[in-house]
């Protein structure tokens, strides 16, 4: 079997399970980022059952992932996934919340989709371990569309969450040493670089 079958089989999964996974042309377009600009090391806050792992993965045969879940059942779920890809020497999975793990490895690209009221701590802890000319990725920017809608009729913990993420937002905009760009794609994606790198060239920054 492809791997095409197997990652159609994951957003059935998914589906049928209610696990947020990344949007359809939101994948497509973070596979291409991955290819397109050589990204080869990617940390990843937020593995879910290993979908964006694996796409990233297979957005190149050099690239490895190294991708954080806390939660165990999805986390077994992503480890069975890799394997039937056969990813496993390119993917390590690590069961742990992302705010308790450290490392000193530097990566190319931190993708971070994870729980969205801790975005602006995921950001600043990890942010050490971006390589100079690196990215940080942010998924679920416009969260369904609930961002800069009407709060009203929102549930308490869902206008708090949907705040937090405005204030990430804000964040990602007034942060002085990177520069970030927002794409309307999928679920509303940022792509955070430090602003010394900002005069290199790149496909998504024309």
């Amino acid at each position: 079997m492809d791997n095409e079958y197997y990652i159609k089989q994951m957003e059935k999964y998914a589906d049928e399970k209610g696990v947020p996974i990344m949007e359809k042309d939101g994948i497509v377009f973070l596979s291409e980022f991955v290819k397109l600009n050589k990204i080869k090391n990617i940390l990843e806050i937020g593995t879910a059952i290993g979908y964006s792992a694996i796409n990233m993965a297979l957005a190149d045969e050099d690239v490895n992932v190294t991708t954080i879940e806390r939660d165990k059942t999805r986390y077994i779920e992503a480890v069975k996934n890799v394997k039937k890809l056969k990813l496993d020497d390119r993917i390590t999975l690590i069961l742990a919340d992302a705010l308790d793990f450290n490392t000193s490895e530097m990566y190319d690209l931190i993708f971070i989709d994870a729980a969205k009221s801790q975005y602006m701590k995921f950001f600043t802890k990890f942010s050490k371990n971006l390589k100079p000319r690196g990215y940080i990725v942010t998924d679920n920017i416009k969260f369904h569309g609930l961002v800069s809608s009407d709060k009203t009729k929102m549930s308490k913990n869902l206008r708090q969450l949907v705040s937090k993420l405005e204030r990430y937002i804000v964040f990602l905009k007034d942060n002085k040493e990177y520069k970030t760009r927002f794409f309307d794609i999928g679920d509303g994606v940022a792509i955070s670089r430090r602003k010394k790198n900002e005069q290199e060239e790149n496909t998504y920054e024309n």
